[in-house]
């Protein structure tokens, strides 16, 4: 995926984004609240050999005193300093329990030792600090004496002494709510990934370069009014709508150039995905435009071109195709443009074996020749066989596919239909297409430039 992707995943799930963020930080406030505060306090032992006059002595005796430092500071946590600082201080724990408490550091280059102590109590962890750091003098001038009489090469002394502390360390209640926004913003980033990774449904036009190399001849907008008004070249010409249908209109006359027969099969995927309607606004549209267009209704399951279109069905495509009817007696004319059609007709029981047949084939050869484009509204492909055994008698399939319901499998597998019987794939169209919204697709991508002002162009 590309940047623009990503940026459009964000864009489609800010409001888990949002929320899981909200939750990160809230998180971690309340984690600040119901967190036991801890206390730090800290008091400084100074490290030096025996007084001497001589440099010499006093250099030697500074690189000494920095190397024994280190063990001075681990010395903190031995039970030679912390039995006597429990019994001293009468705190009745284990010397396992305190020594969690205790720590001690040597700042690099110094002979300078810090204790310190960490309790809920700030009172206590200043006593215990403190405490801790006379017992560490009295220890090493113990060890470190070997003669009576000369007295410890080293001598230790509490610089400062450790300071009741008025503020806790922990919890840091700004760091706390820092770390829980940055984590609830990532568990948002990657839920928002994962769940369009796990979404398999296509949505614009890269989707579609996934599964096909197929052009893409057009996106028709997503109208809720489409049943209402199925006819939208005529019921409001000047929208957008009406106008991504001319702009198919416009690519189709560009597609199978080699082909004579201007004859296309209009099919799709799954039921709903908006063929019917794409297939009679488009034969308005190329009527319009001056050619003389027959709309066959080969979708002899659930037809419903005639309903789009206002006309007749009792007598139609099945009738004509058993010779219950001739053809002229059954195609009619749809206003005063040179746009005809052929409805459904009767209801056959064998739709698949019809549109296959030999009478199909040859009335598919004189339909080519009467008229300049001839668009067949067919079943979908998944469910049945029909539109494939069509298609590869037309020699044309345009494929509708619906933007945001349609899954990259259903178009893999109606491809894969088409290829099966041998029907060539023209091009695809995106219905549906949202005109708001991170998947919302200007139509300028599909021809179409220019917008409506005051309801002018």
């Amino acid at each position: 995926m590309e940047l623009q992707d990503y940026l459009r995943i964000l864009r489609k799930n800010w409001i888990a984004l949002v929320v899981l963020t909200a939750l990160g930080a809230g998180a971690g406030l309340a984690f600040s609240v119901v967190s036991t505060p801890s206390y730090t306090a800290s008091a400084k032992v100074f490290v030096s050999t025996a007084n001497s006059s001589d440099v010499a002595d006093l250099a030697t005796g500074n690189t000494f005193t920095q190397q024994r430092v280190k063990t001075y500071s681990d010395l903190v946590k031995t039970s030679a300093v912390l039995q006597p600082v429990i019994d001293d201080l009468g705190l009745g724990r284990a010397v396992s329990e305190v020594r969690g408490q205790v720590s001690a550091s040597t700042p690099l280059n110094t002979t300078v030792i810090d204790v310190t102590v960490t309790d809920a109590d700030a009172v206590f962890a200043a006593s215990l600090a403190t405490a801790t750091a006379n017992q560490l003098i009295a220890t090493v001038e113990d060890i470190e004496t070997t003669d009576a009489a000369a007295g410890s090469p080293v001598r230790l002394s509490v610089v400062q002494q450790a300071e009741v502390p008025g503020a806790p360390t922990s919890p840091n209640r700004n760091l706390n709510v820092a770390l829980g926004l940055l984590l609830g913003l990532a568990l948002g980033v990657g839920f928002a990934i994962v769940r369009a990774t796990l979404d398999t449904r296509v949505r614009n036009e890269r989707d579609l370069e996934r599964v096909t190399d197929a052009p893409v001849l057009g996106g028709i907008a997503y109208d809720p009014k489409a049943k209402q008004r199925p006819l939208i070249v005529h019921e409001d010409a000047m929208s957008p709508r009406a106008e991504s249908f001319r702009t198919l209109r416009t690519n189709l006359q560009f597609l199978d150039a080699e082909r004579s027969e201007r004859s296309f099969v209009i099919t799709s995927s799954m039921p709903s995905e908006g063929k019917s309607t794409t297939a009679a606004n488009l034969a308005i549209t190329l009527a319009d435009a001056g050619a003389r267009v027959l709309l066959v209704g080969a979708d002899l399951r659930r037809p419903k071109m005639a309903a789009y279109m206002g006309v007749e069905s009792g007598v139609g495509l099945t009738d004509v195709l058993i010779g219950r009817v001739e053809l002229y007696d059954a195609v009619q004319r749809w206003g005063r443009s040179d746009l005809f059609l052929l409805p459904a007709g009767s209801i056959p029981p064998n739709p698949s074996e019809l549109l296959g047949s030999s009478l199909m084939e040859t009335l598919i050869t004189r339909l080519n020749a009467e008229f300049d484009v001839v668009l067949y509204d067919a079943p979908p492909l998944l469910p049945v066989t029909d539109a494939a055994v069509l298609a590869r008698l037309v020699g044309g399939t345009v494929l509708i596919v619906a933007a945001g319901s349609t899954h990259a499998h259903q178009v893999d597998s109606a491809l894969a239909a088409l290829e099966t019987v041998g029907a060539p794939l023209s091009g695809l169209v995106l219905t549906m297409l949202p005109t708001k919204g991170p998947d919302a697709y200007g139509y300028g991508r599909y021809g179409y430039t220019y917008a409506e002002t005051d309801g002018k162009k």
